[in-house]
């Protein structure tokens, strides 16, 4: 089976979709040899972006093709609403093209396929810019008409999925992410001066951030000593006030400096008003961190009975949660790496080599 994935989506500094994409494509390309799996990996993209998605994959066994283009946002925009040349012209021969939230390229034969991580665009637009919502709009409904398989994050994003889209269930397929496997418990972990409580995300609405910082100075009035560390890249929308006393903003991180902070963190938080799948909860039960998460359903999936939760609009709850779980972490800290256990990149490559197989 010759599949070929877009991952576009890695030209950029890798976010949840890069993880859960990266993820995905590294565990089918390290599937046994008797499974017949030949991944190539493509992506019209800036010199960059090239070089980017290079360095990502590097040491995956793969077949990489990347196309040096100007203004590859315009160019991936024009391939898919074109309708041609197909795939193949460029790929070869393939038997599945697995396309990305970036773009829809044609193909003549074959499964098509895609991954739809959450339906933020669609339920919730204020959350999003419009070029956000443009691109993802366009994305679902290309995907609603022509794909044979569609594949969430989540059993509550396919759910979500099939009932918005309204897609037959049997076109759609739950496969979780696959951690990367740097993100364990042992290792050297962030040098940091004091102890803190670690957050990470990109800053923009929905993650809800500054209900955090208001939860953190309830938090300090009994824990001075401790500080907030914020690890992601500025979004857009009105940001939260991270210029407060004992508040460190670190802005994007790479993954090797978060693994170090995943495992120096006295307690993680994440108290996002909506996900697909939540995948820095994971991560952080993976390097074993205590985890303090939002009580939103979205969120559950990840959680597993592992994590405190809290209200995304109660300060006061969350902060109370984080009290409980810097006092005794070590229940929390036990569960969540049992749970974290089962989020490999090999699960998540055989879920979606199922949905492969099953659309063929």
């Amino acid at each position: 089976m010759r599949v070929a994935i877009d991952v576009s989506p890695l030209s950029r500094p890798r976010t949840g979709v890069g993880s859960y994409l990266l993820g995905m494509v590294a565990g089918l390309a390290a599937l046994p040899a008797d499974e017949g799996v030949e991944v190539v990996a493509f992506a019209p993209v800036s010199r960059r972006g090239a070089r980017r998605i290079a360095e990502t994959l590097a040491g995956v066994p793969l077949e990489l093709r990347t196309w040096r283009v100007p203004y590859p946002h315009a160019w991936r925009t024009v391939w898919s609403r074109l309708g041609r040349p197909g795939a193949e012209w460029l790929l070869g021969p393939l038997d599945v093209l697995h396309f990305s939230d970036w773009m829809y390229p044609p193909q003549r034969a074959g499964v098509r396929a895609t991954t739809v991580y959450d339906l933020v665009p669609l339920r919730f637009p204020e959350w999003v810019t419009p070029r956000t919502q443009r691109m993802h709009l366009a994305k679902l409904e290309h995907a609603r008409r022509t794909c044979d398989v569609v594949f969430c994050d989540s059993a509550f994003t396919a759910q979500d999925v099939v009932e918005r889209l309204e897609l037959d269930p049997g076109r759609v397929q739950v496969a979780y992410p696959g951690i990367d496997p740097r993100y364990r418990p042992d290792g050297d972990p962030a040098g940091r001066p004091a102890p803190y409580v670690l957050a990470v995300s990109t800053l923009e609405p929905r993650k809800n951030v500054g209900v955090l910082v208001q939860a953190f100075r309830l938090l300090r009035r009994v824990r001075p000593e401790l500080e907030l560390v914020v690890a992601g890249a500025v979004g857009w929308g009105d940001q939260p006030g991270l210029d407060a006393p004992g508040v460190v903003a670190l802005g994007f991180v790479g993954a090797e400096e978060l693994a170090r902070l995943y495992r120096g963190a006295a307690a993680f938080a994440y108290p996002s008003r909506f996900e697909g799948f939540g995948l820095p909860v994971v991560e952080a039960m993976a390097s074993g961190v205590a985890a303090v998460v939002s009580s939103h359903p979205s969120l559950d999936e990840a959680c597993g009975g592992a994590a405190l939760r809290a209200g995304p609009d109660s300060s006061e709850e969350l902060a109370e949660a984080l009290e409980r779980a810097l006092a005794a972490p070590d229940d929390l800290r036990r569960r969540g790496l049992e749970h974290a256990r089962s989020f490999t990149r090999e699960a998540c490559a055989r879920a979606v080599l199922a949905g492969y197989r099953s659309a063929v």
